[in-house]
């Protein structure tokens, strides 16, 4: 009968990383790195996580809308919303609208004049701006410096655990923190759309009589013959749809936000990019729905 030593029974010594001698097939297999995925398998990846993000907002939408309408109603946090996100953006919206405005104005008279038709800038401009140019425009820029907003000062809340104290309270952070952003983006659109389509007017009418001597009475009596209030409410009723998109998503990274100040930034772009291109998307299926409900004479 044999016996075995100690010496038997201890495992097989392993490479040292600093050894001599060429590695073995499979320590090579272990130093190289993954493959790449496919295109497809990227592709199938980024379409999961868009339809993960949008059941996320939906649920947030949801939960947030189900909590609005029990006591307390937040009152007063609403009012404090409405203040920093459209009494703040009233500055940005007057410079953008007025000199768009004048550059429709300039772009139009001088391509209509080629035809002699430069009597037309106003119905023109006039039908851009109450259709298109000022719920669309507004809600585009207005929305970067709102959602940015509202996903950097959520975002700051998340990464340090103020959320999560606000569970520990007792209270919801979607009635605390989504609700008010939720109502005031509803209601703030449309009054600075509207805003935005008279300065918007107003800054085409004052160059085309300085610039091209088309009189501003004149500008205005020939707009007027051609906007009819379908025109405008296909507009205006754009923007509360802007208003929650903006709202939601920055609401939405926010919340979600992870990873210290670093993250705090990454929320913030992705945010911006995002309400971005929301907004043309769906402004794209308004634009359809109105055409339907008020189809152009």
């Amino acid at each position: 009968m044999t016996t075995r030593s100690p010496r038997d029974s201890l495992p097989p010594p392993t490479r040292s990383a600093g050894s001599d001698g060429p590695p073995s097939t499979g320590e090579r297999r272990s130093l190289m790195p993954p493959p790449p995925p496919k295109f497809l398998e990227r592709q199938v990846g980024k379409l999961f996580a868009f339809v993960e993000q949008f059941g996320a907002i939906t649920s947030m939408t949801i939960g947030a809308v189900r909590a609005g309408f029990r006591r307390p109603f937040e009152g007063q946090a609403i009012l404090k919303q409405i203040e920093a996100l459209g009494v703040a953006s009233v500055g940005i919206v007057t410079v953008t609208s007025v000199f768009i405005g004048m550059v429709m104005a300039v772009q139009f008279a001088f391509g209509l004049r080629k035809f002699g038709g430069m009597e037309y800038t106003s119905r023109v401009v006039a039908l851009s701006f109450a259709r298109e140019l000022a719920p669309t425009l507004t809600a585009v820029i207005v929305g970067g410096r709102i959602g940015s907003g509202m996903a950097a000062e959520v975002g700051a809340m998340s990464v340090t655990e103020q959320i999560d104290a606000i569970r520990a309270l007792g209270a919801d952070p979607l009635k605390k923190l989504v609700w008010p952003r939720l109502v005031a983006g509803v209601l703030v659109m449309p009054v600075l759309a509207a805003f935005a389509l008279v300065l918007g007017f107003g800054g085409a009418m004052l160059i085309s009589d300085l610039e091209f001597n088309i009189p501003a009475t004149f500008f205005l009596r020939t707009a007027l013959s051609v906007v009819t209030l379908a025109d405008f409410f296909s507009g205006m009723l754009k923007t509360p749809f802007f208003g929650a998109i903006i709202a939601l998503v920055g609401c939405h990274f926010g919340m979600t936000t992870r990873g210290g100040t670093a993250g705090v930034g990454n929320s913030t772009t992705r945010t911006v990019v995002v309400i971005s291109i929301a907004i043309l998307i769906a402004d794209f299926f308004l634009t359809k729905l109105a055409i339907i409900f008020w189809p152009t004479n």
